[in-house]
């Protein structure tokens, strides 16, 4: 395992934090019916898309799904764009159109987020060929939940990536269940990873709230796509705190006691207390790291509500057939 320099954690553990807290300001300001649509939060995840993503050149693309501002965040999305977006307007990244599950950016590699499960995976593998041909060592990074596994799309992605040998990350976020639906209930397999074996790649389970070792797992990957090995499968065993949607059309069937438990694994609160116990950071610093993250979520928030909503005329704008 490779050592990371001090500044690299902090830095680190700053755009996990920055990810909470866009997370918990979006989950506030729908409760209080000022965001339309609907929103998937990512609390509780913010160690994958973080450690993931700081191994990526600016060229490299993703592809997230619906439960996907995390990602664009760690990709380096900006947040008033972003913020203005998911409010339905004018300014955001699809003009208030695309809401929260169609976040896209190009110029930072962000190939958009998708509201249908497994959509992005066939995406992902179309970039990586793109990236092959092209030349070059530009890779292709796919974020999906456990219940894309399931999926069709799944398993004709890592095929085409195997025989092809594409540089592609498969980076599967078991969060332990589908909507209601545990995970564990779903398959056959222990582990989504073993599948890898099926399509001669290698299929590596990470502890998901850990960010070193997500970077660490995550580095090894890149590295090999790079290099021209092909693809790999990981499987970050992680938790959303919320419910899958912050909507209550269908109950949480979760125990409250699972989710308490899973709160104490914070990834968050493991990396300050590594950086802690350390010393590279004291209580004072890690307080005018959230002041100056909260302010840049303010910032976003104040961006987005100051923004104009579209005008009724532009609703065919952009689209490619009516």
């Amino acid at each position: 395992m490779m050592p990371m320099k001090n500044e690299k954690l902090i830095d680190l553990y700053t755009q996990m934090l920055l990810i909470r807290r866009f997370e918990e300001r979006v989950a506030h300001e729908f409760h209080k019916g000022s965001i339309p649509g609907v929103v998937h939060s990512y609390i509780g995840q913010e160690a994958v898309a973080v450690g993931v993503c700081a191994n990526l050149k600016l060229e490299d693309r993703i592809v997230s799904n619906h439960r996907g501002h995390g990602h664009c965040i760690a990709k380096g999305a900006d947040l008033g764009r972003m913020m203005a977006e998911i409010y339905g307007k004018k300014t955001g990244y699809c003009k208030g159109k695309g809401g929260s599950m169609h976040i896209a950016d190009f110029s930072i590699g962000m190939l958009g987020a998708n509201g249908i499960v497994a959509a992005g995976l066939p995406i992902a593998t179309g970039a990586a060929l793109a990236a092959q041909l092209e030349g070059g060592d530009r890779v292709s990074v796919v974020f999906f939940g456990d219940g894309a596994c399931h999926e069709g799309e799944f398993h004709e992605s890592l095929n085409l990536a195997s025989i092809w040998k594409l540089p592609i990350i498969f980076a599967c976020e078991n969060n332990c269940y589908g909507v209601n639906m545990p995970a564990c209930e779903a398959m056959p397999v222990e582990n989504i990873a073993d599948r890898a074996s099926a399509y001669v790649m290698p299929g590596v389970v990470v502890d998901g709230n850990d960010l070193i070792a997500v970077h660490e797992a995550a580095r090894e990957a890149v590295v090999r796509a790079r290099d021209g090995k092909g693809p790999s499968l990981l499987e970050f065993k992680t938790y959303r705190w919320h419910h899958h949607f912050e909507l209550d059309i269908i109950p949480d069937l979760r125990s409250p006691q699972e989710i308490e438990t899973w709160k104490k694994k914070c990834p968050i609160k493991k990396l300050e207390k590594k950086l802690l116990d350390a010393g590279i950071l004291d209580g004072k610093e890690l307080e005018k790291i959230n002041a100056h993250v909260m302010t840049r979520i303010e910032d976003a928030v104040t961006y987005a509500v100051e923004s104009p909503f579209p005008d009724p005329e532009e609703a065919l704008n952009d689209i490619y057939s009516t």
